[in-house]
């Protein structure tokens, strides 16, 4: 038996998300930020936070994103002065990344913008419930 499009979870997943995206959109414009670019911004300063200095392949995988993709946006926040691509002593051929103090200035601002909408996107549903249901869905092999 077919379902219509408001009993099928992944039509309602699709309409979510993309209403999760607008929010996130909206709220990292005056940020001058795109989505991706925040992403890829707070996971490099993420990791600089800890003590690392990782190469542009560490933050794909950290992001979850495209290595060439990666690369291509890494240029723009470079080219916007939020983060800095330097040579790898240990690999000539990887790019070590660190946040510039401008970046390091503009990425927990935009964390708690991105927090925010989160907070009030997710709000009828229970935090712990959110997240057991997200990660489960986002890695459904622990």
């Amino acid at each position: 038996m077919a379902l219509s499009p408001g009993d099928s979870p992944g039509f309602l997943l699709w309409h979510a998300t993309l209403r999760w995206q607008r929010d996130i959109t909206a709220a990292l414009g005056p940020l001058d930020l795109t989505h991706v670019q925040f992403v890829l911004l707070a996971c490099t300063w993420w990791l600089n936070a800890r003590g690392e200095h990782p190469n542009q392949l560490a933050v794909a995988r950290q992001a979850g994103t495209d290595v060439k993709m990666t690369s291509q946006v890494l240029r723009a926040l470079e080219a916007k002065g939020l983060v800095k691509r330097e040579v790898d002593p240990a690999d000539t051929r990887a790019k070590r990344l660190r946040v510039t103090s401008a970046g390091a200035e503009l990425a927990p601002r935009a964390i708690a913008a991105v927090e925010d909408v989160d907070a009030r996107f997710f709000q009828p549903v229970a935090h712990d419930d959110a997240v057991t249901l997200l990660s489960r869905l986002a890695d459904p092999e622990p």
